[in-house]
């Protein structure tokens, strides 16, 4: 009865206009697993293995084709109980549009409680602590329209914590939040799991995240593939089978744990704390092996780049100059560089790559391409705008938005057909464009809403690489894709860059930022803060502090274990930090062998 039970279930998706003798491919099949109530549970798998189809079952979205599910004793598909389960049961999904309703934010909020028949007073005081929870009161009035990505993500979290659900299902729910907010909005989820026995299931692609979590259950092709604690599922290396990776932290420990010769146990990955004790102890230890270790080569940056975009004095305003999303921002990008912008949710990030592409005009300042030498494109001027939408390249946080055609392929061609390419000219530059973002050529015949995420955003990006821009923008190109798919997604982004593109990209993920870009912008409340590589960033911890965003968990890590270090053995010196939890391991290993007098090759 104190549980939620899922036996044996399958469910497939119908499809509009399918030959119905065909049987559609399940999205879960044969399911069975169990969620205690009270419980914080992380289900994790690659990009369609059934996870969010799991959560639509579970909240009565979706009913079984076959199999039962039975909710605290209910089973979902007695329809005497349907709304009982639905009171008691809250979602939310990763893209927020889809679930806000109201107008105004507290209006969006007060939705789910209305509908639960909540007076007042009961109702001000729930959507007031649902707001001061999700981190929106002060937006409280705002329309919910204007919001940023990240602010609408907290208007859906706020709207389901107002609903004060036995269960609250996140799914990617999080993917959004800058690192701050997340963690905060973690912390209240978790705090009301222990005060009020909230049941919560978070569906993430975000493995430290689900460190956090008592059970972990992994799923593989609409199956129940793996179950156990957080510490025994990251222990176990066959789980890249299914498409996951370890968390960076961890990554970083076995490659330490590889070097110096010894094993990690499953105690050992328990928490953060013991895990730094464990590695503080096997790396000053009188026996830890004496081993060579090369110096890691650094990638050479050129110095003295092109600028290729110039940002002056940039002002934009969405009420007609009462407040301004974005002010004074002046920055300079360079050809053939990775820049990053960061920032906190609702700061201004992409409102300031709007204008980039001149998809927004500023109120006032400006912004100046140059594609070659001696030419100059400015916002300002209207016969400039087509050139400069052509050489900067625009992908938008959910690719999807962008996707309308019949066939990827007929998507990917419709710039070119508003630049009056030949046919032959567009197939051309299509093929090599998809050919460019890993899309088989099969997927171009194929329906655009076909697409897995992964290869929507490809899909999206195909049609924009198939203008040939010398700028691609990217706002936040790795949100929902599984830990194998944001590998493959950097690597497109580094390729891409190899071959002449400069990259602009948005991101609220410290780690990848760290480690993928040249440079990185932070935007605080409208303004750009400051323009540093990395290493000059994420070093000062109260810096990044100031500037609102967190330093990547690499960092955070391993910045804790050399002081550690440092007690037993003062004379260490450590290089600077590598954003590689790979590499970090191996420089924070030369280091100690280097602080015992021991010869490293």
């Amino acid at each position: 009865m104190e549980k939620i039970s899922v036996q044996d279930v399958t469910f497939s998706y119908g499809s509009e206009g399918a030959d119905v003798s065909a049987p559609a491919e399940p999205a879960v099949e044969n399911l069975s697993l169990e969620i205690e109530k009270g419980s914080y549970t992380a289900i994790l798998g690659a990009n369609g293995s059934g996870k969010s189809t799991l959560a639509k079952l579970i909240d009565v979205i979706e009913v079984p084709d076959s199999g039962r599910i039975v909710v605290f004793g209910k089973d979902t598909s007695d329809d005497s109980v349907f709304w009982q389960i639905r009171e008691n049961s809250a979602c939310v999904f990763q893209n927020p549009d889809n679930q806000i309703v109201g107008t105004i934010v507290e209006e969006d909020v007060a939705f789910g409680p209305e509908n639960l028949g909540i007076k007042l007073p009961e109702l001000r005081e729930r959507v007031d602590q649902a707001m001061k929870d999700a981190g929106i009161y002060e937006l409280r009035l705002r329309e919910a329209a204007s919001l940023s990505g990240g602010q609408k993500q907290k208007l859906a979290i706020a709207g389901a914590l107002a609903m004060r659900p036995e269960i609250l299902i996140l799914d990617e729910a999080t993917a959004m939040l800058d690192p701050r907010s997340r963690d905060e909005f973690i912390a209240v989820c978790e705090d009301m799991r222990i005060k009020k026995g909230l049941t919560l299931i978070t569906i993430t692609h975000d493995m430290s995240e689900a460190m956090r979590c008592d059970r972990v259950i992994v799923m593989s092709k609409g199956s129940k593939a793996a179950e156990g604690t957080p510490a025994g599922i990251f222990a176990d290396i066959s789980l890249e089978q299914y498409g996951l990776r370890r968390p960076v932290i961890i990554k970083f420990a076995y490659e330490i744990a590889r070097l110096a010769g010894v094993t990690l146990t499953e105690e050992d990955l328990t928490s953060e704390t013991r895990l730094r004790e464990r590695l503080t102890n096997i790396l000053t230890s009188p026996e830890l092996p004496d081993k060579a270790i090369p110096e890691e080569t650094t990638e050479e940056k050129t110095e003295n780049r092109r600028k290729i975009m110039s940002v002056k004095d940039l002002f934009s305003s969405y009420d007609g100059g009462r407040s301004f999303a974005i002010k004074n921002i002046n920055l300079d990008v360079y050809e053939g560089e990775i820049l990053g912008i960061v920032g906190e949710s609702g700061c201004g990030k992409t409102t300031l790559i709007s204008h980039m592409n001149s998809i927004l005009k500023p109120s006032s300042g400006e912004i100046e391409v140059y594609p070659e030498e001696g030419v100059t494109l400015r916002c300002s001027q209207k016969k400039d705008v087509q050139r400069i939408r052509q050489t900067v390249g625009l992908v938008f946080q959910y690719p999807e938005y962008q996707l309308f055609e019949e066939t990827v392929y007929k998507d990917v061609c419709y710039g070119l057909r508003k630049m009056k390419l030949t046919a032959d000219e567009q197939k051309d530059r299509a093929v090599k464009a998809a050919k460019a973002v890993g899309l088989e050529k099969d997927v171009l015949r194929k329906n655009p809403f076909e697409l897995s995420g992964g290869q929507k955003r490809r899909a999206a990006m195909a049609g924009v690489l198939a203008m040939n821009p010398k700028i691609l923008v990217l706002d936040e190109p790795a949100s929902g894709l599984d830990p194998v798919g944001r590998e493959e997604m950097f690597s497109l982004i580094r390729s891409l860059r190899e071959q002449g593109t400069t990259i602009v990209i948005v991101s609220h993920n410290m780690d990848e930022a760290a480690a993928y870009c040249d440079r990185i912008i932070c935007i605080k409340n409208g303004e750009a803060v400051t323009a540093e590589t990395p290493d000059k960033l994420f070093s000062d911890k109260e810096k990044t502090y100031k500037f609102g965003i967190d330093q990547p968990k690499i960092t955070k890590f391993t910045g804790m274990l050399k002081q550690d270090i440092l007690k037993i053995l003062p004379g260490c010196v450590f290089e600077r930090t590598r954003f590689d939890p790979e590499e970090e391991a191996r420089a924070v290993y030369r280091a100690v062998l280097k602080a015992g007098h021991k010869d490293v090759k």
